[in-house]
């Protein structure tokens, strides 16, 4: 299987296992990736981390079975499901970040890097183009005149410029990643899934963030929060 996946107290972990190809995706992994997303949602996981065996965390599409554009067109459909599933999503990136890789990165909450990690958007490489969310995305998340120089001249970048620019939020392992994995779990989820949905949002009124806003605001995890602030514990929240 070339996605293996392991929860450990609310954590799913998902391995991309395709080491031949430096956990290059072609479509039936990408496939099994989305499921196996889908399964840790519903199977209760409250945070998920993303990473690759090997030491490479994704080095794009397989090229060796990219025909046309179906693929991507799949493919943005399951990047927006994994940006948009409600827990909080880390990506623990090592080696290459290539391509589609960093698509996965950039569908991610969160991103941890390890010292050695190189990134690039090489579409004037190769002819291609990725769609407008990936562009917006890595405008945002990694400022837009380091997104213009990895798509406009095909530069690659290093774990220091993602540090540099923020693109990362800790540097190290997988260990690390999972730290930050467990710090998210305890949290309150509709504050955690609501936030997301205000934060992917396009600017202006939004009824489905007021909506969340609402229900955060008269939910039973708020009256929990308040009570364990006043009585010096922490919290048990059960996201109702």
């Amino acid at each position: 299987m070339p996605i293996l996946s392991e929860t450990t107290d609310a954590v799913t972990t998902l391995t991309i296992e395709r080491t031949h190809r430096r956990n290059a995706l072609d479509l039936p992994t990408l496939e099994e990736l989305d499921a196996a997303v889908t399964a840790a949602v519903e199977g209760g996981a409250r945070a998920l981390v993303l990473t690759g065996s090997a030491g490479h965390f994704c080095a794009g599409a397989d090229l060796t079975e990219l025909e046309d554009v179906s693929f991507t067109e799949r493919l943005a459909e399951v990047l927006e499901h994994l940006a948009g599933v409600p827990i909080t999503t880390i990506a623990s990136i090592s080696g290459s970040c290539m391509g589609l890789g960093m698509q996965l990165a950039l569908a991610c909450d969160l991103r941890v890097v390890e010292d050695g990690a190189r990134f690039a958007v090489p579409v004037a490489k190769l002819g291609l183009m990725v769609n407008k969310w990936t562009l917006e995305r890595a405008a945002r998340f990694w400022g837009e005149g380091a997104a213009r120089h990895m798509v406009l001249t095909a530069a690659v970048l290093d774990h220091e410029d993602a540090w540099r620019l923020g693109f990362a939020q800790r540097r190290g392992g997988l260990d690390v990643a999972l730290d930050l994995a467990r710090d998210a779990v305890p949290l309150a989820p509709l504050s955690q899934r609501g936030s997301k949905l205000g934060m992917d949002s396009p600017t202006g009124p939004d009824p489905t963030y007021d909506e969340a806003f609402a229900r955060a605001w008269a939910s039973s995890d708020l009256t929990e929060g308040q009570r364990a602030f006043s009585e010096r514990r922490s919290p048990v929240f059960e996201g109702r």
